[in-house]
């Protein structure tokens, strides 16, 4: 066959489509107005799509990310294995938690000591709901005491006897919630100050190897000591220089901060160190071409880099630091949840075990939520190699 044959083949059958497709068009009935909206319904369609697809990445970003396969399912995606992940990560939990509540439930009755027998699930609900009420009543005896002492006092400023006008304090015992909000405010003060010592120092070590020599010796040594040894010492030290102790920072809360803050800053420290000096050198010698200031270098360049590792070290700091106030507010009898646990243990009454159980659950479960709020702050701030 000749190239010319091979030309007109070739030329016949690129026209052929074309005649099909407009005998087709042609045969086409005319659209009407009812076929106008698919374009818009898709379109919404798309859109619904996309904002579902958000909506499941700030999910995996707050760490809840197996609800994904519900949305997953409404969006038509594979059943079998939609239907998979939400058996692995939700029903295989909740079984889980159901066996260990039904061995907990079955081994406490086994168990007897000198305050009684083991407290079940139940018995430690109901203790549980026991505290929410008295949270509850004490709440209503501070709102009727300063009612009354409001009234007393409008009653004496219409009088004109000025002097008898006095503001005092309830005075009620704290309640199971005031301890919570004691040890979340000692836990993120002492937090907060480990922060400030760890980043900075932890920059410069990643920074300077001569620096990182100095401190690493130290850092070593006081990594691994209780808080039950840097108690006492802190105590010692606080009552000797705060001596003029104020009612809004006591002496308790600050023993207890700082006791946190020593045992909390060294993951912080490390990681931060860890993560500086692992930046790509030629990103520093980048730094040098453009002679940046050495803040624009850190703040611009040596920070953005290391924020990863920095977040990790930040959320094991703030787990050791809310795992350490226990034992801190125990010796110290800072008015949070150790305390609560020390004074329950003294009670030695029926419900006192039962009542332990409930704040040993809430340790953990709000140890739990503040490392979500740290890989919440993690995923925000910081990029990875799958997003």
């Amino acid at each position: 066959m000749s190239a010319t044959t091979l030309q007109d083949f070739s030329d016949a059958s690129s026209e052929a489509p074309d005649e099909t497709a407009t005998a087709a068009t042609d045969q086409s009935p005319p659209a009407n107005d009812a076929e106008a909206p698919s374009g818009d319904g898709g379109s919404k369609g798309g859109d619904a799509s996309l904002a579902m697809q958000k909506l499941m990445n700030v999910l995996s970003v707050v760490g809840l990310g197996f609800i994904n396969p519900v949305f997953r399912l409404a969006m038509g995606e594979d059943p079998k294995k939609q239907f998979a992940d939400l058996w692995r990560m939700v029903c295989v939990p909740i079984l889980a938690i159901l066996i260990f509540m039904a061995a907990w439930s079955a081994g406490a009755s086994q168990v007897k000591t000198s305050l009684g027998q083991i407290p079940g699930p139940a018995a430690v609900w109901e203790q549980f709901g026991a505290l929410m009420d008295d949270h509850a009543a004490t709440r209503e005896k501070e709102r009727a005491f300063y009612e009354r002492q409001d009234e007393r006092n409008a009653g004496y400023i219409a009088e004109g006897r000025l002097d008898k006008v006095k503001e005092r304090s309830f005075t009620g015992k704290p309640t199971y919630i005031d301890q919570i909000g004691t040890s979340l405010q000692t836990v993120f003060f002492g937090f907060l100050i480990a922060t400030v010592i760890a980043v900075p120092l932890g920059i410069f070590c990643g920074l300077s190897p001569t620096v990182s020599a100095a401190f690493n010796p130290l850092i070593q040594i006081f990594k691994p000591v209780s808080p039950l040894a840097w108690l006492p010492i802190v105590t010692m030290v606080v009552s000797a220089v705060y001596v003029n102790a104020s009612d809004g920072l006591p002496k308790s809360f600050l023993i207890s901060a700082i006791t946190v803050t020593l045992c909390s800053l060294w993951p912080t420290l490390i990681n931060t160190a860890l993560g500086v000096s692992s930046i790509d050198k030629d990103l520093l010698n980048v730094s040098k071409v453009l002679q940046l200031k050495p803040a624009d270098k850190i703040f611009k360049l040596v920070v953005p880099s290391s924020l990863p590792l920095i977040f990790t070290g930040l959320r094991l700091s703030l787990g050791v630091g809310w795992m350490v106030l226990i034992a801190a507010e125990m010796l110290a009898q800072n008015p949070g949840l150790g305390k609560f646990v020390w004074d329950e243990f003294q009670n030695g009454s029926s419900v006192s075990l039962a009542r332990i159980m409930v704040a040993v659950l809430t340790i953990g479960v709000i140890g739990f939520l503040l490392d979500r709020i740290m890989y919440t702050l993690q995923a925000m701030f910081t990029y990875s190699d799958k997003r």
